[in-house]
């Protein structure tokens, strides 16, 4: 039996362009990956030589149960169907939640079945079968610290390897991508300059200060409630508190640990039916 973690994706600024020929929109982000995430395992045990199954567990597996074609079996498949696989996906993060739950699973199925079935895919081939299953798969494959621009496709690798604490907060809300895009108005558009490097929390807040999020905007005239999350972590010591992606997961980055897990305790015991997990920033992927 295999097994591959699949990082939560936080965009910890995103910037948006002009809308495309093809309907996407330009964006440019800085994405960082985090300790905690789904987790995948892959096996061919007493399978048949062509039979793909998921099942799927843990606290968000509700979610998806009624979801009629699951983005890992569409990822298992995009690989041409060169074995069986029994995968089970342990959902641990919120659904829709603009922290790349659903990328980071179809990467990690790619990264799974190409060990599982010994398969070497050149890696333009790879990144091509990615970004046909969503714009932020590519940067999933890797889950280390990208400059991303494009409508995800292009990618560099950012120097970015100081463990900063962080807390995760969902409200227990999805909000629509597609609404949030549709009544995007202000764009701060193309040109931050990619930091290349960053030593420090510090150098981090300092760099992340002259950029934010475009979309936060219109996915809180889309849910209001994404304002009181970001008052939450503000209040609790956030260094910086803003949203990720879509919404509605919003991110807050402390000073260190301690300061991360005593916010995420009073944000909890304030509010119960919020998802909060302190947890920091990945350097690289786990070992599988």
């Amino acid at each position: 039996m295999l097994h591959q973690a699949a990082p939560a994706k936080i965009n910890l600024f995103l910037h948006a362009g002009a809308q495309r020929e093809d309907g996407y929109h330009e964006l440019e982000s800085l994405v960082v990956f985090t300790g905690i995430g789904d987790d995948l395992t892959f096996d061919n045990a007493g399978e048949a030589a062509d039979a793909l199954s998921l099942d799927i567990a843990g606290p968000f597996a509700a979610a998806l149960k009624n979801e009629p074609d699951n983005l890992v079996l569409r990822a298992a498949r995009a690989l041409g169907g060169h074995g069986g696989a029994r995968i089970t996906l342990t959902k641990n993060l919120p659904v829709a939640s603009g922290i790349g739950g659903g990328s980071a699973d179809a990467a990690a199925t790619l990264r799974g079945l190409m060990q599982l079935w010994k398969l070497t895919v050149p890696p333009q081939a790879l990144h091509d079968i990615a970004l046909s299953l969503g714009s932020d798969v590519p940067v999933c494959l890797a889950s280390a610290p990208a400059w991303m621009t494009g409508r995800g496709e292009h990618i560099q690798a950012v120097n970015l390897n100081v463990n900063t604490a962080m807390v995760l907060a969902n409200p227990g809300m999805s909000v629509s991508t597609a609404q949030v895009f549709a009544n995007l108005d202000d764009r701060t558009g193309m040109g931050a300059i990619n930091p290349d490097r960053i030593r420090s929390t510090d150098e981090l807040c300092e760099y992340l200060k002259d950029t934010r999020n475009d979309l936060e905007a219109p996915a809180r005239e889309l849910a209001p409630v994404i304002g009181d999350v970001l008052d939450a972590l503000s209040k609790s010591g956030a260094l910086l508190a803003r949203m990720s992606g879509s919404g509605a997961t919003c991110f807050g980055i402390y000073e260190d640990d301690a300061a991360a897990n005593k916010a995420a305790s009073v944000i909890s015991k304030a509010q119960p039916n919020w998802w909060v997990k302190p947890t920091n920033i990945a350097s690289s992927l786990p070992s599988a």
